[in-house]
Formats: structure tokens, sequence, C-alpha cells
């Protein structure tokens, strides 16, 4: 596709020009023409499984594509790297995001969400109207730094974590739709990205070197980390300890207040699915708190976030290089190509999802439903670099979707699904605001 085609389109509405190129397709492998670059877009799941994970060593990540040249600014060399810093920074986290030890934490982040959701209580008592994206954020943080840092910081200091993070990749939004520009060029977003970074640093590193000092016995990664040790015995340097935590911090709190800010409006939509939803939350935890044995039972909110993660994958694009020549779909790839993988393309391409593909549907995850292939569905990537942090996300998501709806009716402003924005993760392009009306229900005798 030639760049007079593609580049005004994708400058447009880079998310439904990625859509309609893969339909249009039929999910072959297309090389677009934008200006100066010419990538080739991969959307069938078959290709998608040979770049992220038979031929992984052959499209690394690549530290001069546009996406990752920012990761890099600000997460430095960690779990998001390639190499032997990625092995250290995966031998060391791996263990702490096993399902086993997260699904331990379920009660410390059930009670945290809880407190939290206290909070919409007054709001939801005047019909005062909330963002659910600025709260999402306020709840997620609670539990994701009780996880990460126990008592170490403050929610306060939490929501400036969250607040600086939004700002990186909201920033970021140029350098994405234009890659080709070299990084020592300035461009519109750099100076408040490099704030931004500054700020984490400013609040992280005290709190780092505190817990160094001073590592503690608790069973957070923090302590975790400060307690571990390499393969030679030798303490993880303040970098790695560092570099890692940011790109965990980022990738789990990002992940959950993203998607789950989709929510709503699709349930808005679809009011069959929202009412199944409320009468499994109401048999399965009835009038107390969602507490870790009602898991098991919990078996649709698992398959409407699954759904949730089709249509709204928090990263909607992952971008890779060449490292050497290839053949990839039948298309010829010469060494040094960028290559665009896209799950928020390939989850709503009709070959694959039918002539509903983009209807909110979580019969597509019902238990028994038709196998599909695995790179169909795709939302924490694949391969070896397959996100640690997806069990962690499915726990709290549960937690907050179960937690809220015992709880409250929610009433949106608007509830035409919000367009979607361009930012290094899936961003609505407006808020989503919406007036809780508390619930009064009886417990449900089981």
């Amino acid at each position: 596709m030639p760049a007079r085609q593609a580049l005004p389109r994708l400058i447009r509405d880079a998310h439904r020009t990625l859509v309609d190129i893969a339909n249009w397709s039929g999910g072959d492998v297309v090389r677009v023409g934008l200006g100066v670059s010419s990538p080739y877009l991969v959307f069938r799941p078959e290709d998608v499984q040979q770049v992220l994970q038979e031929k992984a060593a052959i499209y690394p990540r690549g530290d001069d594509t546009a996406l990752w040249r920012s990761v890099r600014r600000l997460v430095g060399d960690g779990i998001l790297a390639e190499g032997d810093s990625w092995e250290a920074s995966r031998r060391t986290l791996g263990p702490l995001f096993r399902t086993t030890r997260v699904s331990t934490l379920v009660d410390t982040m059930a009670h945290a969400i809880a407190t939290s959701v206290d909070g919409l209580e007054v709001l939801a008592a005047r019909g005062t109207p909330i963002d659910i994206g600025a709260e999402l954020s306020r709840i997620v943080s609670s539990a994701i730094m009780r996880v990460f840092f126990a008592d170490r910081i403050s929610i306060d200091t939490a929501l400036r974590i969250m607040a600086a993070q939004e700002v990186i990749v909201t920033s970021m939004a140029p350098r994405l739709l234009a890659p080709a520009v070299p990084w020592w060029i300035p461009m519109p977003g750099d100076r408040r990205f490099h704030k931004a970074v500054r700020t984490i640093d400013d609040i992280l590193l005290p709190v780092l070197r505190a817990a160094i000092e001073r590592p503690g016995d608790g069973d957070d990664v923090l302590s975790t980390l400060a307690r571990a040790r390499t393969p030679e015995g030798h303490r993880l340097s303040e970098q790695q300890m560092r570099d890692d935590l940011v790109s965990m911090v980022a990738v789990t709190t990002e992940t959950s207040y993203v998607v789950l800010t989709w929510l709503w409006p699709a349930l808005a939509n679809a009011p069959r699915v929202a009412e199944r939803l409320y009468a499994e939350i109401d048999h399965v935890i009835g009038a107390g708190p969602v507490r870790a044995e009602h898991f098991p039972d919990l078996t649709y909110t698992r398959m409407v976030l699954d759904e949730l993660l089709r249509l709204y994958p928090a990263g909607w694009i992952l971008p890779r290089r060449a490292a050497t020549e290839d053949v990839l779909g039948g298309v010829k790839i010469a060494a040094g190509t960028n290559v665009i993988l896209s799950p928020y393309a390939t989850h709503r391409m009709s070959a694959l999802w039918g002539p509903t593909a983009e209807t909110f549907d979580p019969e597509r995850f019902a238990p028994g439903h038709e196998p599909r292939h695995r790179y169909a569905h795709y939302p924490f990537g694949g391969g070896k670099h397959r996100c640690l942090g997806e069990h962690l996300f499915m726990l709290e998501a549960v937690l907050i979707v179960a937690t809220f709806l015992s709880r409250f009716r929610f009433h949106l402003t608007d509830t035409a699904i919000p367009g979607t924005r361009v930012a290094a993760s899936l961003r609505p392009s407006r808020p989503v605001e919406m007036t809780l009306t508390r619930r009064t229900k009886h417990p449900v005798l089981r």
C-alpha cells in the first residue's frame, strides 16, 4: 500500500486503518509505505507465532524502532530489554510472578481494592459524576503498589507515579506516528517525556536505596529484590533493580486501569452481558467481600475480561526489526526491515472472529468453545517475552470488577463507545464519565 494512501489514514485513525488493512488483505503480510519507511504489517496468527516464538531471535524488539526507543529511555535495561539483561531480569522476576505466588496475594489486593472503592460511596450518594479512568487509576495503584512496595509508598505518592506514566505514554504519540524520525531530532512531547521519567526516578530511587539498606522480611516485590542474589552470590545492582521495578510497575498498572476503562461503555452497549455479569457476582459473592475462594466460580467474569482484552488490548502495537533476511507468510523480508504486529487488528479480523468480530460477546471464551489458534488472541504478547504480569492482571481485574459491581449500578454520561487515541497503550479518546447508584440486595443463599 503506497504512502499516499496509508499515511493520511494512519494519521487520521491509526487503529481503524490497521483493522481495515487486515481485513482487506485477508491477513496476508502487507508492506505499507510511510514515506521514509515501509514496514511490513503482520496479522495472521501463524505469522505472529513465527515472529514472537518460532523465529524470535530473527525478530528482536530493536532499539531503533520508535516505540522501543522511547521505552528504553524509561525502563533502561531490564525485563523489557533483550539478551543478557533480559535473561538476568527474567531469572530474578520470574519466580515473583508465578501463578502460585501471585495467588497468595489475593487477600492483600482485595483489602486494598475494597478500601479504595469505599471512597466512591459518598460520590454515589450525592450523584456526583466520576471519571472512571481516574478512579481506576487510584484503585489500581492502591493494589499494585501494595504488592510491589508494601507500605513503603503512600497512595498519594503512587498516584504521582501513575500521573507521570500517563504523561510518558501519551507524549510518545508523535514518535509513534513518525517512527523514522531520529531520536536526536526534537519532537513535540519529548520534554514532557523526560520530565516525567525524572519524576518517577525522584520518587523511586530513595525508596529503593532505603530497601537495599533495610530489606526486611516482607514478601513485596521490592523487599524480595533487595534480598535477591545473582548466581555468583552478589546483590542485584541498583540500576537493575530500578529498571525492573519501573518496567513491571508501568506494565501492571497501565494494563489494568487502561483495559478496565473500556469495560463500562462495552457493558452499557451490551445490557444482557451486564445483567449476566451482575447475576454471577451476586450468586458467587453474595453480600460479603470478594475472597480467594470465589475465583473458581467467577467463570463468566473471566470470560468478560478475556473478551475485553480481545477488543481493547492495552498493547495494541508490537514493533520488531528483522535481524537477518527471512520469509514470512510467503513474503521475503530483508534484513533491517521493520515488522509491525497489532493485537488490536488481529483480534478484530473477520476471517478469525466472524462477521461479528467487533461485537462485544464474551461467549467466544465460554468453556468448551471451539478452539482457536493460540495467537488469534494474544493481548499479553507471546513467546519468551510474554508478559510476566498476566496472572496478576487477571486476579486484580476480577477483584476490581466483582467489588465494584457488587456495590454499584453505573450510568454513563455518554453511552457511545469512545474513539481511540494514539499513545503507547490503547486509550479512549475522551474521559469515560458515569454516576453511581448504591445497590441494595439481599444476601444470596448458597
